[in-house]
């Protein structure tokens, strides 16, 4: 009788255990089914590099870590601005957006970029990061380094041409066709009184470098490069312009010439004074960089300064071809540097009436004042 009960009772544990590991096992597949599943509906569908077990056991960790990951730090704010350096670590990363108070852990940030297999797609560069964005959202602005400003740079001695091809590689959204409709039409855009009336913008495209929103358009954009020309080219300029009895759209049509003329910047007041010296007793400017102008575009050298001329160009009729006609061109023939303004405001003192290019290379040039030093002054 006592072995008999003594039987029923360990078939009733034996019974009882089997049930138990049945409901435990029914409980992992359960959550090995549905863990995974929860995951992917809060996070996003997980790494193609996890197997069966890492997404399970990423998932399960994603769950009580979802209040860090899913509640942003700050609702309201001013943007961060976070730096990710050259080959910095996801690691670093993590520990410095936690240390600036934009995200909550950076145990859980990481966590969720390896379950999402976003570690690998962090991007060096600089981001502005919005409050009220959650870990999660700042996981994905990392995976994007485009910036959201635009460097621009505009070199002394292009036309507005140059500055326009310049642009669909810029990142700015507008098209060059868009630019160089107001450049040719500047009663579309408000223009500085102190300009006054402009048949062209060419020559007031000031050369320097800007930085623009990507959303800049083109009318935001060429009033900006205007403004910077009528904020460098001040009062102290204008006035010695005019001591020297040019206007400004003169005086900018001089400057351009100077700027293509000069290779070196020091050499630009003595290249000044000759074009002033020869315009002062009627003789022709007879310049190069004039007759590139009007010639414009050569398709074989795929640039807008022919260089070297060929004799046909040097007689192209064009009111530019200072070859051809006396005094100043109609306007500028290219955007001048601040540096080449002022050697036209402040010429050098000289009586020469010609230079050349020197033979040695340097850039620099041999002046003359007899048309028979000048050429003495050729290469041999």
């Amino acid at each position: 009788m006592t072995n008999r009960r003594k039987s029923n009772s360990i078939g009733a544990i034996l019974i009882l255990l089997l049930a138990i590991m049945g409901v435990l096992a029914a409980s992992a597949f359960l959550a090995i089914d549905q863990i995974p599943k929860w995951a992917e509906q809060q996070f996003g569908p997980a790494s193609t590099q996890l197997d069966i077990v890492g997404k399970v056991i990423y998932s399960a960790r994603l769950y009580f870590e979802q209040e860090n990951l899913l509640l942003p730090v700050k609702i309201e704010g001013e943007e961060f601005q976070f730096t990710v350096e050259p080959g910095e670590s996801v690691d670093s990363v993590a520990f410095r957006l936690e240390n600036l108070g934009i995200i909550r852990s950076a145990d859980a940030f990481t966590l969720f970029l390896v379950y999402s297999g976003l570690d690998t797609g962090i991007q060096a560069g600089n981001f502005r990061i919005k409050p009220g964005l959650n870990a999660v959202d700042v996981a994905h602005e990392l995976q994007d380094a485009t910036p959201s400003e635009v460097t621009f740079v505009i070199l002394a001695g292009w036309r507005a041409e140059e500055i326009a091809a310049a642009l669909p590689s810029s990142g700015l959204q507008f098209s060059a066709e868009e630019f160089l409709a107001l450049v040719n039409n500047p009663s579309l855009i408000d223009i500085p009184e102190s300009l006054g009336q402009l048949n062209s913008l060419e020559g007031f495209l000031f050369p320097d470098t800007y930085i623009f929103p990507r959303t800049t358009t083109a009318r935001e954009f060429v009033t900006a490069i205007i403004s910077r020309f009528d904020l460098q080219v001040n009062p102290e300029i204008r006035q010695a312009i005019e001591q020297q009895g040019l206007t400004l759209v003169e005086a900018v049509t001089l400057a351009s010439i100077v700027e293509r003329e000069a290779v070196q910047v020091e050499e630009q007041p003595m290249i000044a004074s000759v074009f002033y010296n020869r315009l002062a007793v009627g003789a022709k400017l007879d310049s190069d960089p004039t007759v590139q102008y009007a010639v414009g575009y050569n398709e074989q050298q795929h640039s807008w300064w022919t260089n070297p001329l060929t004799l046909d160009d040097l007689q192209v009729d064009s009111p530019y071809n200072t070859y051809i006609y006396s005094s100043l061109p109609p306007g500028p023939i290219s955007n001048p540097g601040l540096s080449a303004l002022r050697a036209v405001a402040y010429p050098a003192k000289s009586p020469y009436l010609y230079f050349r290019a020197r033979c040695d290379g340097s850039g620099f040039h041999a002046f003359a004042t007899t048309y028979q030093e000048h050429l003495d002054n050729a290469c041999p």
